[in-house]
Parts: structure tokens; sequence; C-alpha cells
């Protein structure tokens, strides 16, 4: 798929609305299991009743009252609070200024398609869209209070997520409404899945299908990590990057290993063959991420593109997938939040894989079926 091909999905519109909903979750033991995946496999026409059969069984639990909730989940020493609802997706911005939801990068118009007519024949939201601002005071102190009684759940799943789930109702939901009318989240994850979401609204308006299950994060209270995301570009030499950044902005400089990690910072990334190291300095001006100016800059001038490029979570990991001497790895820096929000505003989008919130929360702690709206 050539990155071409990524289109930018419509926008909401101000104000940002989260509407409440009858949760679904599954019972503990299956939340983080792996088999529990088999009740959203094809095929996807079965997974409605199969959900009520579960339901009737004790599988599946269903709150009987909507609401909007607060849910913590806590990985590998990481806690991460969000307020879970149904996002209102029935208004486009008719201008810029008008954004309630910014995405960071472009979506694949034939992926949001299956992803919606999956939903559509599942009638089901199965996980929330993440979303993340720096959330207001307000809302902060609604969490505060509801974090002093004692939650709807608690347990531990089969991937050892601990989870907490407060339902928000009454006074409290009038709160966080209004508090949030004014927030401009940026799309942490679920790209494709906010643009199904559009998908479905736009040809069942005024249904259910208006809304779609949305996390709002407040990076202020309990951030997510933004990690890197690093290349492997095949079958590309690094005196074929060399030769392309000689009398550029950028540079590349010869290092060893040692140095060159140490070196990978918010305009130098760390490039290696498996037996030669070196450091490329990139020349950023105003509010510009290295990943931009290596997709816009860098690759864009080799004599000949990479065959193919990876892209990994870790360096390790990074490091193993190159072929010595025929492959390069390219270490990239962790983004920065703030950064990412200032593109977005302007309305830019990033490449591809340029970011990677952690931690995600474990599918199954709550759900939405449009059969209970």
């Amino acid at each position: 798929m050539e990155p071409s091909q990524a289109v930018t999905p419509p926008y909401l519109a101000t104000p940002l609305r989260l509407e409440p909903f009858r949760a679904l979750t599954l019972a503990p033991q299956r939340v983080g299991d792996a088999a529990a995946a088999r009740a959203f496999a094809r095929p996807y026409r079965e997974v409605a009743g199969r959900l009520r059969r579960w339901q009737a069984t004790g599988r599946v639990l269903r709150d009987e009252t909507p609401g909007l909730y607060l849910h913590e989940y806590t990985a590998d020493g990481i806690t991460v609070r969000g307020i879970v609802g149904a996002l209102d997706m029935s208004r486009r911005a008719p201008d810029l200024a008008s954004r309630a939801v910014l995405p960071h990068e472009g979506i694949y118009p034939h992926r949001a398609h299956d992803l919606a007519e999956r939903m559509l024949v599942m009638k089901l939201n199965p996980a929330p869209i993440l979303l993340v601002h720096r959330g207001p005071a307000e809302t902060r102190h609604v969490i505060a209070a509801l974090l002093k009684e004692e939650p709807q759940r608690r347990f531990t799943d089969r991937g050892d997520q601990r989870h907490r789930v407060w339902p928000i109702r009454g006074a409290d939901l009038d709160r966080v409404h209004a508090s949030l009318l004014d927030s401009r989240p940026v799309i942490a994850d679920g790209h494709h899945r906010y643009a199904a979401y559009l998908q479905l609204q736009q040809a069942h308006p005024g249904t259910a299908w208006d809304r779609g299950l949305a996390m709002l994060v407040d990076q202020d209270d309990t951030p997510l990590q933004l990690g890197a995301i690093h290349r492997v570009l095949r079958r590309v030499k690094l005196t074929t990057l060399g030769d392309a950044l000689v009398g550029g902005p950028h540079a590349l400089e010869a290092s060893s290993r040692e140095a060159a990690v140490s070196a990978l910072g918010t305009d130098t990334l760390a490039v290696t063959d498996g037996r030669t190291w070196a450091i490329l300095r990139l020349d950023l001006q105003g509010d510009r991420s290295a990943v931009e100016a290596f997709h816009d800059d860098v690759l864009p001038a080799l004599a000949t593109p990479p065959a193919a490029i990876g892209y990994l979570h870790t360096a390790d990991e990074t490091l193993h997938k190159v072929r010595r001497d025929r492959d390069l790895a390219v270490l990239m820096p962790a983004p920065d939040f703030d950064l990412v929000h200032r593109i977005v505003a302007h309305d830019r989008l990033l490449p591809e894989k340029a970011t990677s919130f952690q931690p995600k929360p474990s599918t199954g702690v709550l759900m939405r079926s449009v059969d209970d709206e």
C-alpha cells in the first residue's frame, strides 16, 4: 500500500459530546484472554447472538442504566484513566476552527470500509477508540471524587492488566458534559475505527450509528507513554543514504553504536546496516518532527526508494530484523505529545506509524451494543 493512498478522514464539529450508553463487559476471566477474541471473529453475523447467549450464562455482563464510565487500567506499572462514552459523530466541521477531534495520521479507505461493515454486521463497538487531551480541571474534580468511592468492577484480567470501573451518572454526568464541550483531543489509537464510525453515521443517520465508542484520557492526569516506532529500510545501503544527503541540510556522520544510540534525540537519528553505525542529524524548522523530516526530505532524496519499510516498536527487534549490509535500521526518537498536538492543530498529518501511545486497554472491559439504544 503506497502512502499516497492514505487520506484525511472528515472532521467532527464542536462541541465534543460523549453520550451515555449501556456497557457490556466480558466476564473478568475472559478479558485479556486470547481465546476470547473468538467472540468477535468470523462469521461476524453471529457475534450479536453469541454475546446475547453469553449474557444469559454470565459470561457477558450488561448494565441496565446508561452512563459514562471512568475506566482505570494498570499495565507494566503504568496507570491510565479515561472517560468512556458514545462519541457523537453526527456533525461535520465546516472549517478547521470547528474541529472537535484531531486525527494525526491518514487512513486507508478500504480498511475503514471493512471495519464499518464488520461493526454493522456485529451491531457492536467491541472496543473504544483512544483519544487524548489535556483535560479541564472540572473533569479531574469529578474523577478525583469517584476514586474515593468503591468501583463498580475491580479485577485483574488474563493479560495481567488491573482494571477498575466506575459509572458516571446524574449530576456528575452533567458536570463532565459541560467541562468537555471545548475539548479538542487527538486520536491516539483507532484512526480507522474513527473513520468507520463516520461512514456508519453517514449511511445510517438518526440511528444508534450516530455514535461510536471512545475513551478520553487526560494527559495531565495519567499520561499515555509515547514511544518511538523505528524503521527498517529494505535494500538500502548506508553509502546510498550518505550520498543522498551530501550538500543538503541533513548530515550523516560515522559513529560507534554507543555514541549513535546516546545521540538519539529530537533532531538526531541512529542508523546502522548491521555492521557500521552513523548519526543522522536533521534540520528541523519550526514545529516539525523528526519523523516528518525523515519521510518528507530524507527518503525522497534516495536514488532508489526502499524495496519495503518495516515498522518496529523496540530497538532490539529493529536491529534483529536487519539483514547485514543489505538493509538499514533507523532508530527514531520518541515523539512529544505537545508537538504532535501543535502539528495536527495546524492541519498537518504525521506519516504512517509515527507514534505509539501505550499502554492500551484490554478488549472486552467496555463494549457498546447498538441494539441497546
